[in-house]
């Protein structure tokens, strides 16, 4: 019971990744405070979690003997994350924890990208986990203590086709996590990432992101699960559960991690360990041919 009388906040806690933290912190004492915006936002081209789906996670958390507030709010609204940590505190009398959770992706060349498409992700992903700190930091500074875990991704260090936004937005959280971590440590208070890789949630399989896959519609959820075991080097691991990323969270949010801030932590099953390959070479039919010394 590692969190016994500390406060959770979690954006994007609606389901997936976020849900799976609220119930791993209030399996182990936590109040949990849940705000996520409950509805689809244009330019995202998969459904997102709903009041039901939010419902749903204060329901879960409770039945775990735990305390849960829900909030409907956007990170990408200074002033819903200003009212999300006033009312966490109002109902808890502290925030100890910002998990940074909420993201979105889609998928588009970044010349045939529109503006819009850019900046939604780039609000969500990379400026709404600013907005969320900028937030809760005054009362972490306040009471000389704190954590916030960041959700990055494994294109953190990566990239890959028709996602410069999503590369850069976790490419961008990286930066501002350590930031974060040098300017608020001297107040007692941590800040670290956890780099995902695929994760089998409604976000990462869902039937628009089989269709980038496979490049066809009738890709099914077993297609899926037989596709991302090549994403990673250890045996038998397709898209990752949710819980695995909120058990690595859960630890960087802990006491057992009292001596960490500022670091990156892949939960990637070995991902980041294998050799790249380019698996569709172009040849230049004028480029001249060996002998290279």
């Amino acid at each position: 019971m590692r969190f016994t009388g500390k406060t959770f906040l979690i954006t994007g806690g609606a389901r997936g990744q976020g849900r799976a933290i609220a119930l791993k912190a209030a399996s182990e004492g936590a109040n949990v405070a849940v705000v996520d915006v409950a509805k689809d936002v244009a330019t995202v081209p998969y459904p997102l979690g709903t009041e039901e789906d939010l419902a749903a996670t204060q329901e879960m958390v409770e039945e775990l003997d735990s305390q849960c507030l829900t909030l409907t709010g956007d990170v990408r609204s200074q002033a819903d994350m200003d009212r999300a940590v006033a009312e966490t505190a109002d109902r808890f009398g502290t925030v100890d924890v910002l998990c940074a959770s909420a993201g979105v992706h889609s998928f588009v060349p970044f010349w045939e990208m529109t503006e819009e498409t850019w900046n939604t992700v780039l609000e969500i992903n990379l400026t709404g986990v600013w907005r969320g700190a900028k937030a809760v930091a005054p009362r972490m500074i306040e009471q000389r203590s704190g954590a916030i875990v960041i959700t990055s991704s494994v294109m953190g260090h990566e990239t890959g086709p028709d996602l410069a936004h999503y590369a850069a937005s976790k490419h961008g959280v990286l930066g501002l996590m350590k930031s974060i971590a040098f300017e608020l440590g001297p107040y007692g208070i941590r800040c670290n990432a956890v780099l995902p890789s695929v994760v089998h949630s409604a976000m990462g399989e869902n039937p628009v992101t089989r269709k980038w896959i496979f490049g066809r519609d009738d890709a099914t959820t077993q297609d899926y699960i037989d596709a991302t075991k090549h994403w990673h080097l250890m045996p038998g691991r397709p898209g990752l559960p949710p819980s695995s990323i909120a058990d690595a969270i859960c630890f960087l949010a802990s006491d057992d991690a009292r001596y960490i801030t500022g670091v990156e932590l892949p939960v990637d099953a070995g991902h980041m360990l294998l050799p790249g390959f380019n698996h569709e070479v172009v040849e230049k039919a004028d480029e001249p041919v060996g002998p290279w010394y």
